[in-house]
């Protein structure tokens, strides 16, 4: 494959991203339906992928928070303060700057994540229940490395398309 980083994908390249963005696109409707049935039981997905990312960070200010999820900090904040009134977060006094505050997940925002990644690795188990373990592991290596990229992509991906944060230099 040619090295498509500063220079135009090929045919095959074009065809093989094609495949992977419509891969993507049927993953997002899947987690539409998951996120309509979590709605259904009262659980917000935006505001537990905030939860869970809180979890990770440790203690955040919102702004962080919202940098880490690539989000708005108005709409975090609408989030968080749902979060908090569920008992699931609480903000504290910021131990560098007393008159900033700093989110921090609650003991029962870490049970309800621990419960939730159980059902869910529990499900996933299940799927990969057909899988040799070999391919498994090669799957997981892979999507991991894939979601590291995409990661580290997004933000560029934004910007490019007019719905992200631009550079001074594109001002």
């Amino acid at each position: 494959m040619s090295d498509t980083v500063g220079s135009e994908a090929t045919e095959r390249e074009l065809e093989l991203a094609d495949r992977v963005g419509m891969a993507m696109i049927r993953l997002n409707k899947m987690n539409a339906c998951v996120a309509a049935h979590m709605a259904k039981v009262g659980v917000d997905k935006a505001a537990f992928i905030l939860l869970a990312t809180l979890a990770h960070l440790g203690p955040s200010r919102s702004s962080a928070l919202a940098e880490a999820v690539f989000s708005d900090p108005s709409t975090v904040s609408r989030q968080v303060a749902g979060l908090v009134k569920d008992g699931f977060v609480e903000r504290r006094a910021d131990p560098e700057d007393g008159r900033a505050s700093v989110l921090v997940a609650t003991e029962s925002g870490q049970q309800l994540l621990a419960d939730r990644r159980r059902m869910r690795n529990a499900a996933i188990a299940r799927m990969f229940g057909g899988w040799s373990e070999p391919d498994w592991v090669q799957f997981t290596d892979l999507f991991e490395r894939f979601v590291n990229d995409h990661e580290n992509a997004l933000p560029g991906f934004l910007a490019e398309s007019g719905l992200g944060p631009r550079s001074e230099g594109e001002k």
